[in-house]
């Protein structure tokens, strides 16, 4: 149902580790709204902070509960359901992670519903209720959460995270299942119907912001795309070029702007140009590696969407871990649109605007 890819490490010695467990090929598998206060007696502006893993997931704490139950999750917009484990659950993965107790909670109520999701890499099963979900000064009642009761494999036996939490449109929810933005514009929490995420290169400085786009964390000007099916968020890509020639999405191609993964995914033949015109060499284990020394002298890659130019230096597309170095692309024959996952958000700050089915690009400071 869903393609979210989280890749959950990198870097040579972990990659190391991951091959040796058996487990490395799971692995890789100034604008109208700055100042406007007009909104601030129907809603809130939440900032959330984001924890920066490896360049490899970003994670922010939230709450649910009566009394308060603390888990970290990825703040996904490329999923739309919330989920945690519970204490019901007896796989590797949660035993492993902070667990949800609804019988520790005077506000849960189960719904009685099965809750089923299937990820790019990973999976969960569980069961529906509601709860209160508090993130930030925000207090998100009778909020359906999804407690799992399984999670087969490895792939979240290892994450840094507890859960996932879903930013996606409703189509793409789980059935019974309400996500929870929409929930909170529904009972109007938040300021504006729209929520910017930054994302640093570095541990600090992370940051989701609910209800408002925070000018202090970009350059220049706030660029709209329409989104194109309101199911990820999803737009037109009109193609991507080296030194000004097309080497992939040739007469469009249709993309989706995803926080819950980490690398810049497209279809492999796409990918394979990319990683010849920017000269990464694939190693016996799949991955393309880069001479760290030729970082400076690389191309740029540039994304043309809706009319404009969003380039990638060297910088924006390559890991560097001591003196390894890895391309940021990735090739997946098996999701229908291209990725803009971390690698791209990170150069870019990006706002998911629900009020008015579009996303905002500008240069990331």
């Amino acid at each position: 149902k869903l393609l979210s890819v989280i890749p959950l490490h990198k870097g040579k010695s972990v990659r190391k580790a991951l091959k040796e467990r058996g487990l490395l090929e799971d692995f890789l598998k100034s604008h109208p709204y700055a100042k406007n206060r007009n909104f601030s007696n129907f809603g809130e502006v939440a900032r959330e902070p984001l924890f920066n893993y490896l360049d490899c997931q970003y994670f922010g704490k939230i709450y649910i509960g009566t009394p308060p139950q603390e888990f970290t999750v990825v703040f996904d917009t490329g999923s739309s359901d919330l989920w945690v484990p519970s204490v019901y659950c007896k796989s590797d993965a949660c035993q492993n992670h902070h667990r949800f107790n609804p019988s520790k909670s005077s506000t849960f109520r189960n719904l009685n519903e099965p809750l089923s999701i299937q990820y790019g890499t990973g999976s969960m099963e569980g069961i529906l209720g509601t709860d209160t979900v508090t993130i930030s000064n925000i207090v998100d009642s009778h909020q359906t959460v999804g407690l799992s009761t399984r999670e087969p494999g490895t792939v979240f036996t290892y994450s840094q995270f507890d859960g996932i939490l879903g930013l996606a449109y409703p189509s793409l929810a789980s059935e019974y299942s309400v996500p929870v933005f929409d929930n909170m514009m529904k009972q109007h929490l938040v300021a504006q119907d729209l929520f910017s995420v930054y994302m640093s290169r570095n541990d600090q400085g992370s940051m989701l912001t609910l209800g408002a786009i925070d000018s202090s964390y970009y350059t220049g000007s706030l660029h709209w795309i329409p989104v194109t099916v309101q199911e990820y968020w999803q737009f037109t890509v009109d193609s991507v070029t080296v030194d000004g020639v097309v080497v992939a999405c040739d007469g469009g191609c249709q993309a989706i702007l995803d926080t819950g993964t980490s690398m810049l995914v497209g279809p492999t033949s796409d990918i394979l140009n990319i990683q010849k015109a920017i000269g990464a060499t694939q190693d016996q284990f799949g991955m393309f590696d880069i001479d760290c020394s030729r970082l400076s002298s690389m191309p740029t890659v540039v994304f043309e969407i809706n009319g404009r130019k969003y380039p990638l230096p060297a910088s924006a597309y390559t890991s560097q871990d001591q003196n390894f170095c890895t391309s940021g692309f990735q090739g997946d024959d098996s999701s229908e649109q291209w990725i803009l996952g971390d690698v791209f958000i990170r150069e870019y700050f990006s706002v998911f605007d629900r009020a008015n089915n579009r996303v905002g690009l500008a240069k990331a400071i």
